[in-house]
């Protein structure tokens, strides 16, 4: 009897297990593990959201699929403030976290076997991981011509502030990839989970008129409150965007039971409302930041791009493993450039979420 194949088959080694060696080396130093890999909020999620969260916690019926009626509202006059995005155009649907809705984007979107999705040179995992969930083929492309003319390709992902690298692309590059997508019926998906981190340039939206004109058609923009607010484990994200693309999710995820529980819903709406404990945790970043960058410059790595969102993207010049085991016996860890795709495996990524205390001893270590 023929059996079916696993999915997990299709599927790469899990990033993070994959440094399981290198994080038993770093945890082994003497002074403990510093962890600058995975990118985890550490910091206290904030008191109004916790009792937002607390007051609705009396939950006993089904939450909206769709979102209560003030989440939804939170969710496009934040997009308005954020985004430049005009509210009378824009669908907008909550997320179990951007990572689950990014890795099933293409299987909710009725991408196929004989699809092709676009995914950054340098991206993060779970962009070509749901191509692989539906099936679908992934090109790996930082211009469009270098995809060519091809008329497979369903979906294209842009990634700005970008992750690993930094990376912020200009409103003229993503008016470029919209015109280009729309022409032959694609879709484009902007993961802007670190679009409120831009340090040496300001990020654009892809919602922006800027971008986009007057009209949302064929594009999406993925957000989430993990770094933002400290709400990683409440797993809250939304997608905003084409109402008609928007509504068809909709349509699935209610089958799929893909909810935001119903007081994640209401902290949601508190986080979205309340821009001061953001711009509190963005100058944590900030100053955590300029910390890290001046420790490794000063050991002798090179940052390159690192203008905005939640990572430095550093090179020894050398392959990315040796760094990492580098750091690692100096009790650091870091993520492996090749994680991202080939054109990172001289790189590592350094994530600006550790504690102050952590992050103040990098630079003692990296003198040893």
């Amino acid at each position: 009897m023929n059996r079916p194949t696993p999915v997990s088959t299709r599927l790469p080694e899990f990033t993070w297990d994959v440094l399981d060696a290198a994080a038993a080396v770093a945890a082994a130093h003497p002074g403990g593990l510093i962890n600058l890999s995975i990118g985890t909020p550490v910091d206290p999620v904030p008191p109004v959201i916790r009792e937002s969260l607390a007051d609705a916690s009396d939950a006993p019926g089904y939450p909206r699929t769709a979102g209560s009626p003030a989440l939804r509202a939170a969710i496009a006059a934040w997009a308005v403030r954020t985004c430049g995005a005009d509210p009378d155009r824009l669908g907008v649907l909550p997320a179990v976290g951007s990572k689950e809705l990014v890795a099933w984007l293409p299987t909710l979107l009725g991408i196929g076997p004989q699809d092709v999705v676009v995914v950054p040179s340098v991206a993060y995992p779970t962009y070509e991981d749901g191509a692989r969930l539906a099936g679908a083929t992934v090109v790996r492309a930082d211009s469009l011509t270098a995809v060519g003319p091809n008329p497979r390709v369903r979906l294209v992902w842009v990634n700005s502030p970008g992750n690993p690298t930094g990376r912020v692309l200009p409103a003229a590059h993503l008016r470029k990839v919209v015109d280009w997508a729309r022409e032959r019926g694609a879709v484009v998906a902007s993961d802007e989970c670190y679009l409120p981190l831009g340090w040496e340039t300001e990020p654009v939206s892809v919602l922006s008129p800027q971008v986009c004109g007057d009209s949302y058609d064929r594009v999406l923009a993925v957000h989430s409150l993990s770094k933002r607010s400290n709400l990683a484990g409440y797993r809250a994200g939304f997608v905003a965007g084409d109402p008609a693309l928007v509504a068809e999710l909709l349509k699935v995820r209610k089958h799929a039971g893909m909810i935001v529980p119903a007081p994640v819903q209401a902290a949601m709406v508190t986080a979205l409302r309340d821009e001061q404990h953001a711009t509190e945790q963005r100058e944590r970043y900030r100053n955590r930041r300029a910390v890290l960058r001046a420790a490794f410059t000063a050991a002798g790595f090179t940052v390159e791009h690192s203008e905005a969102g939640l990572y430095l993207w550093l090179t020894r010049d050398e392959d990315c493993w040796a760094t990492v085991d580098w750091l690692a016996r100096r009790g650091i860890l870091v993520a492996a450039g090749a994680l991202y795709g080939p054109a990172g495996a001289r790189h590592v990524r350094v994530a600006l979420t550790e504690t102050d205390q952590h992050v103040a001893a990098v630079a003692d270590r990296l003198a040893d």
